[in-house]
């Protein structure tokens, strides 16, 4: 699904990931993660595909936003058990959204 995001400027986080094997709890803790940020103060929407490589965008309103995301206690458990059991890497990248356009 494609995100219905307000009209620019706003934010994008980029997590770009590489999976490990493992597959317990990751299900659960992502479908977690997607109802906690969708609650957050500035979260605007997020997309998601997988298909080796995975690439989540999520989008918000401002960069504090963001930072508060980030430092949400079970988002931070959530980090911490990917960078253990789930992900091989990844990159998170965060991009100021000037324009948009669609079909």
């Amino acid at each position: 699904m494609i995100a219905k995001t307000p009209t620019p400027p706003y934010y994008a986080v980029i997590f770009t990931s590489i999976r490990t094997e493992v597959q317990e709890g990751y299900e659960v803790t992502a479908d977690l993660m997607v109802e906690i940020a969708q609650q957050q103060e500035g979260f605007l929407g997020m997309e998601s595909a997988r298909d080796g490589i995975g690439i989540t965008v999520s989008y918000w309103k401002d960069l504090e936003s963001i930072r508060k995301w980030k430092a949400n206690s079970d988002h931070l458990t959530a980090q911490k058990m990917g960078r253990e059991k789930w992900y091989e890497g990844y990159t998170t990248r965060i991009a100021r959204v000037e324009r948009e356009y669609s079909f």
